[in-house]
């Protein structure tokens, strides 16, 4: 074992973040290669920290330069296939962020460390609302992974009220099958937003990033392109 890759073996952790009155489950891991900032990534309504398609994500934004933090939203830590209503999703969102913040003072996160939010469908949604009520929350943005604009089959119902109020920049990460995400109906919005939200259209992929063989295209292929442009787009902004 080479001296890099056992100190990015020792600042791996895992936490018990309190949440109001009761705790969940957090893992941060370094970046595979020069950190270019930490995303605490939450999960998507039926997932969980630990699911294949949270995993899979983790491994291509860490390969592309980002130190992740996962964690289980605490219906999930209960074994709950049902999620908390919006206040207690988004007070795990802060607890777990205000957790990221303090490891600095374990010497696991650099406090120099540029701290993103966002997530995996649902996680991305709820770190919108956190990001647009908490004004104070010192994110330097978000990073959304199919970002569910509506329910499956009902259009009508759009969840882009709160999206202006976001003054961090935002990349939105969506494919152009996504059944919770019609493109038309996405660009409007981002474009009531405003500059400071970046849309990136996953040609082919559906909700869960993954793509018919008639595209031409592979899963792995999808991935390779979030980790690009998620790297890309995050060493512009300190440009």
């Amino acid at each position: 074992m080479t001296a890099g890759s056992r100190a990015a073996r020792a600042s791996r952790a895992e936490w018990r973040v309190a949440v109001g009155n009761d705790e969940t489950t957090a893992v941060y891991e370094p970046s595979h290669k020069r950190q270019l900032a930490i995303f605490v990534c939450a999960h998507g309504a039926g997932g969980s920290m630990s699911d294949r398609g949270m995993l899979r994500v983790a491994e291509t934004l860490r390969s592309a330069g980002f130190g992740v933090v996962r964690f289980n939203f605490l219906y999930r830590e209960k074994k709950s296939g049902r999620p908390d209503p919006m206040p207690r999703l988004e007070a795990c969102v802060a607890a777990v962020v205000d957790r990221t913040r303090g490891a600095s003072r374990d010497r696991v996160v650099s406090a120099r460390e540029r701290l993103f939010i966002g997530g995996k469908s649902m996680g991305g949604r709820i770190a919108t609302h956190v990001a647009a009520a908490d004004l104070s929350l010192d994110v330097k943005g978000l990073v959304l992974l199919g970002y569910p604009l509506h329910p499956p089959g009902r259009p009508e119902q759009l969840r882009d009220a709160h999206l202006p109020a976001i003054k961090v920049p935002v990349l939105c990460l969506s494919g152009t099958r996504d059944a919770l995400c019609r493109r038309d109906l996405m660009e409007a919005a981002s474009r009531r937003v405003g500059a400071n939200w970046t849309m990136h259209w996953l040609e082919g992929a559906d909700h869960s990033f993954h793509v018919l063989k008639s595209s031409g295209r592979s899963d792995a292929d999808v991935f390779d392109e979030i980790g690009a442009v998620s790297s890309s787009w995050v060493g512009g902004l300190a440009r």
